[in-house]
């Protein structure tokens, strides 16, 4: 059997829906989802296979216009994440205008020399004739490749599309074994978990000045994991807002992140969190290291 594997860079706006896509190409979750934008940090891998190719998927932060530090290291890492790809593609929310920002993301791509696909989601919430003028707006910009229709929450031209990345790919050995789904260690997935629920159950900015780090991560002789996180935040009165009322909230984040890594581990785990005020934190290099972002400057 002759193997083929290559890399697609998933590149879009904030909000676009790049991290659902990944996971419904994958099969399962690998990266986290959020209704709220920026919820990627850093770049993460998620590995697809269709039949004997192996579909390497760079999930990347959404491209904006930075305004601080931590903006501009997730816009570098989008960035970064494109470099060497087999495949472009370029995700467009379907449903909703088309503002500047999805325009210069691909007039920037213009001069790239990887072959470009126009990905249009949200097809099951999205008007048709929206969806028409997109695709002929932006190919107008760049001629893509190809143009997709698809939703990545229902399923609808995902088949389609995955097989149509894995015969883009050049032939070439596998880099992952059959049954990993991801390049993210389980250390850094429990990490992405739990700041999943901090984007699900607080409101407005505060998920964005929080992060989180897992200081230890022990397997047990019982087979169990047990791990140990911190949720730094910049302000005292941000601390109390993630502990909640007689520590209710911290409560219900610890439990629907250990419930969830319970599942995507397969094994029982014991989540102990603690929040931690530490100003400046996106201001720390070994924080940017943590999450995995390079520092710029």
């Amino acid at each position: 059997m002759t193997q083929s594997c290559g890399l697609v860079a998933v590149v879009g706006a904030p909000n676009a829906g790049k991290s659902t896509l990944v996971n419904a190409l994958v099969g399962q979750k690998v990266a986290i989802v959020s209704p709220k934008a920026q919820t990627t940090r850093a770049k993460l891998m998620g590995v697809a296979i269709e039949g004997d190719t192996q579909v390497l998927l760079i999930d990347t932060p959404g491209i904006f216009e930075p305004r601080r530090r931590l903006d501009r290291a997730m816009v570098a890492a989008a960035w970064g994440g494109a470099e060497g790809a087999d495949v472009i593609a370029l995700v467009v929310d379907g449903k909703g205008g088309l503002p500047e920002k999805v325009t210069a993301i691909a007039e920037s791509l213009k001069d790239r020399p990887e072959p470009k696909h126009l990905i249009l989601n949200k097809v099951d919430i999205a008007t048709k004739e929206k969806l028409l003028v997109h695709a002929e707006k932006l190919n107008a910009i760049l001629p893509f490749a190809e143009t997709w229709f698809v939703s990545a929450e229902t399923g609808d031209g995902v088949p389609e599309l995955k097989r149509a990345f894995a015969k883009a790919m050049p032939a070439g050995p596998w880099h992952f074994p059959e049954d990993q789904v991801s390049d993210a260690t389980e250390r850094a997935l429990a990490a992405e978990v739990t700041r999943e629920q901090l984007y699900l159950q607080l409101h407005a900015e505060l998920p964005y000045a929080s992060t989180v780090e897992t200081e230890k991560f022990d397997e047990r002789a019982d087979g169990s994991v047990e791990i140990h996180q911190q949720i730094l935040v910049e302000r005292p009165t941000q601390r109390a807002i993630i502990l909640g009322k007689g520590g209710q909230r911290i409560k219900e984040i610890g439990a629907k992140a250990r419930a969830q890594l319970t599942e995507l581990m397969e094994r029982p785990v014991h989540l102990y969190l603690h929040v931690k005020v530490k100003p400046g934190w996106d201001e720390d290099r070994a924080t940017y290291r943590d999450i995995g972002l390079d520092w710029v400057e």
